[in-house]
């Protein structure tokens, strides 16, 4: 009997040794999706059985390319960042990458290598919190006429997935209403001339402190024009100045007309503009020592390819002159540097206080 166990265990110990000797190699333990900052850490196991005769390497799966980084215990990729250790005690192949970079971002896989044609993979993604940055399909400027639809698009990267919010320059309120919107897109359905400035969209994904694109939006619409004094009266023989505001978009051409003759510079008139802002423009028209042919209606008008506007300004003649312009560009308080026009409008005060004393008396 004890001949026979004998036998018995020792045929058991042949069909168990192979047994063993017929498993395949398994992988059975990779680690989870790893989540890490720049500059951080990360340590991906991959634990095998039955590797005894094949090779068991790491790679990094990239668009269809594999990069190798180990085969068996050893490195094979040489960058300082990259360590590898093998525990033998649970056949446990450990990969570490120190001092992360977006780059090192993507898919590690843990291979048996069986034959030239067969491997078996188990695969670890590993994502780098990354600050967002805009994508350069997102919007830049727009120039868009008033009353027209528009549609702003802001797109983003980065991980986690940046959110996307629209504000204005100095938290202006947004057409849409509201100082903040969020969302990919911001639309208009008819804008104003009033919505024309600087937008700003805004990503934000809690790594860093964010970014933002300006976006420059131009709203084209026709001339306003706008007169602050419609009335003027000036003595004859000196200057006046008539005035117009104007406000449009693309710049107008602006030209000052009395009875339907466009006037010029010349020794009875000076025209000049002042650009305030891209829409807005100040024009001034100085009647030169006025004559009595001078007084009347003058008409500012203001054109570009969206319309045209005019103001009227209406020069009658008075007694008392009217200064400024009538005073030049004298001191006013130091005698030494009084004009000739300052003179003699004291002299036609004096005169008329005169006249008014006598009749009185």
């Amino acid at each position: 009997m004890a001949v026979s166990k004998v036998v018995v265990v020792f045929f058991l110990s042949i069909l168990v040794n192979n047994v063993n000797g017929q498993r395949s190699p398994t992988i059975s333990y990779i680690s989870q999706t790893q989540i890490k900052d720049i500059g951080g850490t990360v340590e991906l196991s991959c634990s095998v059985q039955y590797t005894q005769e094949f090779s068991v390497i790491w790679m990094k799966l990239d668009n269809g390319n594999s990069l190798p980084i180990s085969s068996g215990s050893s490195l094979i990729l040489h960058d300082s960042r990259f360590a590898l250790r093998y525990d033998p005690s649970s056949s446990t192949y450990l990969l570490q990458i120190k001092d992360m970079q977006e780059t090192d971002a993507g898919t590690y896989a843990c291979q048996i290598i069986l034959s030239t044609n067969n491997r078996i993979s188990a695969e670890v993604e590993v994502q780098v919190r990354r600050p967002p940055f805009i994508s350069d399909n997102s919007t830049r400027s727009v120039v868009v006429s008033e009353g027209e639809a528009v549609e702003m698009e802001c797109y983003a990267g980065g991980y986690p997935v940046p959110r996307i919010s629209w504000r204005r320059e100095n938290n202006a309120i947004l057409p849409t209403g509201g100082s903040i919107y969020r969302g990919n897109k911001l639309k208009i359905k008819a804008i104003r001339k009033e919505d024309r400035g600087t937008y700003y969209c805004v990503a934000e994904n809690g790594v860093g402190r964010g970014t933002k694109r300006n976006i420059a939006v131009e709203v084209e619409f026709a001339p306003v024009v706008t007169v602050p004094r419609p009335r003027l009266g000036q003595a004859l023989q000196y200057d006046m100045d008539l005035e117009c505001h104007v406000e449009a978009y693309p710049p107008p051409a602006i030209t000052w007309e009395k009875d339907e003759i466009t006037l010029s510079n010349n020794q009875h008139y000076k025209i000049s503009h002042f650009a305030v802002a891209d829409e807005f423009t100040d024009t001034t028209l100085r009647v030169i020592t006025i004559e009595k042919k001078q007084y009347g209606k003058y008409v500012c008008k203001a054109a570009n390819k969206l319309g045209t506007s005019e103001g009227k300004v209406d020069l009658f003649e008075s007694i008392i002159p009217v200064c400024p312009p009538a005073c030049g560009s004298s001191r006013y308080g130091d005698a030494s540097t009084l004009s000739t026009s300052t003179v003699a409008l004291f002299i036609t005060m004096l005169i008329l206080i005169f006249r008014n004393f006598r009749t009185q008396h």
